[in-house]
């Protein structure tokens, strides 16, 4: 993932004294693979040559972002070119920023979804390797990543979630759903799919997660959960959106995966109107809950097939529905 532009490759300094490297800030991957350790999870670290920074010490890869380059491509051309790092292994899951006014450091935090080993590429590293998560302390760490561990480690715990109650969001925007439960609900899934894949992912704190907690916490990239019922059982999933049909009540298996998810340490928001669901999901332990417009205003447009009638638009001007009146709670 070669780039030729101006690679900032330059230390500056703040007016209190600080040098900082990389004139456009600075970027890094902490990257978990869940399956090493048994189960347990191992982070990718490196052990820093001798001249470095804070050389001998272990970091996570990284360095100076080329101009115009966002933060999630420089972090990855980096741990590219000083680990060997393979193209479409990661799925990013947040991006936290460490921001000193006048330089900013992004830490890319991703899983690994197709295993791999590390390689030397550059002369940056005396060592690379795949260190658990409770032997990450035993190690000399880099000052800045020391300092950061602590607030960072609960975060990859398991992967974010938005469990969206399919039903409820559809039947939000009375704009003929009803005609074909079907095909509105397919419409919701290619619609999320196309959220999903931003590379701007979500605001932090739409899985619930406050400044307070992890300050510098900016984007997050979640598991999508759509849950379905009714007619719209059985609708395929999308690339990048699960579909979880309910076995009867959609309500229940909201829940239910809520509750799994939360009991695995993930950050879980579900996205409803239901004030009864509401109450319910957020004793089952989601972190954040969104009345079904919030989702909506977020949902990329279509592209629109000649003929079409109906889609998850927020409209302009509410007419009466010639179907349920009730769409904020309906049911399929």
């Amino acid at each position: 993932m070669s780039d030729q532009r101006n690679s900032g490759d330059a230390w500056i300094t703040a007016a209190d004294g600080a040098r900082y490297w990389g004139r456009f800030g600075a970027a890094g991957l902490l990257v978990i693979d869940r399956a090493r350790d048994e189960g347990r999870g191992a982070i990718l670290l490196q052990h820093r040559v001798t001249w470095s920074d804070h050389g001998d010490t272990w970091g996570i890869p990284g360095g100076a972002r080329h101009e115009g380059e966002s933060p999630i491509d420089a972090a990855i051309r980096e741990s590219q070119e000083e680990a060997g790092v393979p193209d479409d292994c990661l799925r990013p899951r947040f991006t936290h920023v460490l921001d000193r006014g006048v330089w900013a450091y992004t830490t890319l935090i991703a899983e690994v979804t197709t295993p791999f080993e590390p390689s030397i590429t550059d002369a940056e590293s005396h060592a690379l390797a795949w260190v658990p998560l409770d032997q990450v302390t035993e190690l000399p760490l880099h000052p800045a990543f020391a300092a950061s561990w602590e607030i960072l480690k609960p975060l990859l715990v398991a992967p974010p979630a938005v469990i969206v109650d399919a039903a409820n969001v559809i039947g939000s925007v009375p704009n003929g759903w009803w005609k074909d439960r079907r095909g509105a609900a397919e419409r919701l899934r290619d619609r999320l799919d196309l959220l999903a894949a931003s590379p701007d992912g979500l605001r932090s704190g739409f899985v619930g997660v406050p400044e307070s907690r992890v300050p510098g916490l900016d984007r997050v990239f979640p598991d999508w959960i759509m849950v379905t019922e009714g007619v719209a059982r059985g609708i395929a999933p999308g690339s990048l959106v699960q579909v979880l049909d309910a076995v009867e009540l959609g309500d229940d298996a909201i829940i239910q995966e809520t509750d799994a998810r939360a009991a695995e340490g993930a950050l879980v928001a579900v996205v409803t109107s239901d004030a009864e669901l509401k109450v319910r999901v957020g004793a089952a332990g989601a972190s954040s809950i969104h009345g079904t417009q919030t989702l909506v205003k977020l949902l990329p447009e279509l592209p629109e097939p000649a003929g079409a009638t109906a889609n998850l638009t927020v409209p302009t001007e509410l007419t009466v529905p010639t179907g349920p009146t009730d769409a904020e709670t309906s049911r399929e």
